[in-house]
């Protein structure tokens, strides 16, 4: 758990600081409206659960909207093709750099879901992929487009499955 705070205040940019900081400056200004306003109930009671909302969900729903804009991607599977002489899964696809930054970086994480009938079940195996395998890119220019090629080796399931993909760009 330490290895994963320490990894994540590294990773950290300058437009997170700045989002925490005006979290905090918010927190801080209703706290103070709330002072403020103490002989109204009903106005205080507001601001202060607003202040409270605002420091509980504020930086971790901002640091994830924000990180969708900067960061947009999109990742497509082109072709998926199961091997018949080795037990193996490739899959092809595209990844393609939308924000108006470079990339330094791209974790592409491919994962292989088990898929029956029954729609709360299927929503359920999202959470335990039967197999996942992850490839990382370097250096996507704005605006680029690459191509990828991920083999999910023994791939020796007999059942129905689907295949979802996901890019994490820094």
């Amino acid at each position: 758990m330490k290895e994963k705070i320490g990894l994540f205040i590294h990773g950290l940019i300058l437009q997170d600081y700045i989002l925490f900081g005006s979290v905090l400056v918010l927190f801080v200004l209703f706290l103070v409206l709330t002072l403020v306003f103490r002989k109204r109930l009903g106005i205080s009671i507001f601001f202060l659960l607003l202040s409270l909302v605002i420091l509980f969900l504020g930086p971790s729903l901002g640091y994830i909207q924000m990180h969708n804009f900067l960061f947009k991607n999109s990742v497509a599977i082109t072709e998926e093709k199961r091997l018949t002489f080795v037990e193996a899964l490739v899959i092809k696809g595209t990844l393609k750099n939308e924000s108006n930054l470079d990339f330094q970086s791209c974790k592409i994480t491919a994962s292989v879901n088990k898929m029956t009938s029954n729609v709360i079940k299927n929503y359920i195996y999202t959470f335990k992929p039967l197999m996942n395998m992850s490839i990382i890119e370097e250096d996507i220019k704005k605006g680029e487009s690459r191509e990828f090629k991920i083999i999910m080796d023994p791939f020796r399931f007999q059942i129905d499955y689907n295949i979802s993909i996901i890019g994490k760009c820094e």
